[in-house]
């Protein structure tokens, strides 16, 4: 039998080590002097030893290793283990190449334009939501807070409260200062799917709006300049080679009168 620090250097394995394999169960020595506290292990234990090693070395975790050794699994289920590793670390990997990717095109981002956005643009994934919504043409874009105030003036009586902030959305395939398809969307409980007219005879309607991958940054100032974030996420689009799968959209987290300012989410589907 060897003491500890003889097999520490027979198997090339730190002592530390060892001694951690031991307290959590996956290679006890043999013998453990009761006296001194010594602990011993034989030469046969190496090839439990090098199978541990090996497979620590394919990224599995210690207790999925003591799982396998400890349950004498078979062929086909170190099979299937190993295959779950495999899926799980290419997830790893491309995670780690869209991150690489998006340093890359903010490195790019800099060197053009010699400065810092004021925009900082984020992938989202945001769920599909419950919405009673108005839609219509805006014939300028202030129209779209007259939209919003007149459908809360229709809920806040009626008892039902949007279970986050209203948002819109911009159908046009372009942007018309004068004729702008928007949709005011009031998150609901799914139990809820009618609503009465708004003060200004507005019919509301129901529907699920599509979750998804979503481009998303803050604009922390008024409205008129709201072109400014719109214009930093286009960049932000083309630099990342992602293109747009949806109407934009914009979450009002604040109201306009509010003392900090108003600010705003803006959202775009990317595909």
């Amino acid at each position: 039998m060897y003491r500890i620090g003889e097999f520490s250097k027979i198997c090339r394995v730190p002592v530390s080590a060892l001694r951690y394999y031991s307290d959590i169960g996956l290679l006890p020595p043999v013998a453990t002097d009761p006296s001194s506290g010594y602990r011993y292990y034989e030469a046969g234990q190496l090839p439990r030893l090098n199978r541990i090693l090996a497979l620590k070395d394919l990224g599995l975790s210690l207790d999925e290793i003591g799982s396998i050794l400890d349950n004498d699994l078979s062929a086909a289920e170190l099979r299937g283990m190993l295959r779950l590793k495999q899926a799980e670390m290419s997830r790893a990997v491309a995670e780690q190449q869209a991150q690489l990717d998006r340093v890359e095109s903010r490195l790019r981002l800099i060197e053009s334009e010699g400065e810092m956005s004021d925009y900082e643009i984020v992938l989202k994934e945001i769920d599909a939501q419950h919405v009673l919504s108005l839609r219509e043409i805006a014939p300028e874009p202030s129209h779209v807070g007259t939209m919003i105030g007149d459908g809360f003036a229709a809920l806040m009586p009626a008892g039902i409260m949007p279970t986050a902030p209203c948002f819109s959305l911009y159908h046009d395939p372009e942007f018309k200062p004068d004729h702008i398809d928007v949709e005011i969307a009031y998150p609901v409980p799914a139990d809820v799917t009618t609503a009465p007219q708004t003060p200004a005879g507005r019919s509301f309607g129901h529907r699920i709006v599509p979750g998804g991958k979503m481009a998303v940054t803050i604009h922390q100032a008024g409205y008129d300049t709201i072109d400014q974030a719109y214009g930093a996420l286009g960049k932000w689009l083309e630099a990342n080679g992602l293109g747009m799968a949806g109407p934009p959209q914009e979450a009002y987290l604040t109201a306009p009168d509010d003392p900090g300012g108003p600010i705003t989410e803006i959202r775009i589907p990317v595909e």
